[in-house]
């Protein structure tokens, strides 16, 4: 756990100081591994739960998991594509959980739940376009 937690404190650091000088290959590798290692723990601590609960747990990770992936991409390859790659990544993620949230209702509920998350979603998309396009 220290270790992991050491890791994560590296490539968070590496990131944080990403725009002061271009990522090594090397560099890049560690931060991908060490995403894929959180990604593989989030998704072993969902393994306790059951029903419902494991499915937005495990949509959690995944969706963490995309998103450093598209937070390391655009540290690495800044630009606007980059900006925008990385907010439609926090909006599916978002998006994704959001819809295993709405699985815990029924009925007409649920589906005004899965509604308003994907109204969430497309706005939150095309605010990303947009942004790109300024």
């Amino acid at each position: 756990m220290k270790k992991q937690l050491t890791a994560i404190v590296i490539a968070c650091s590496t990131l944080a100081f990403g725009a002061a000088h271009a990522m090594t290959k090397d560099e890049h590798k560690a931060a991908e591994k060490q995403i894929e290692a959180t990604y593989k723990a989030d998704k072993k601590a969902c393994d306790g739960m059951k029903d419902n609960a494991k499915d937005v747990c495990n949509a959690e990770a995944k969706g963490k998991e995309k998103v450093a992936k598209a937070e390391l991409d655009a540290q690495n390859k800044p630009g606007p594509k980059a900006d925008e790659k990385l907010k439609k990544a926090k909006a599916d993620a978002e998006y994704d959980v959001a819809k295993e949230k709405c699985e815990d209702q029924q009925g007409t509920a649920q589906s005004t739940c899965k509604k308003e998350a994907k109204v969430a979603h497309d706005g939150a998309k095309a605010q990303a376009k947009t942004a790109n396009k300024s």
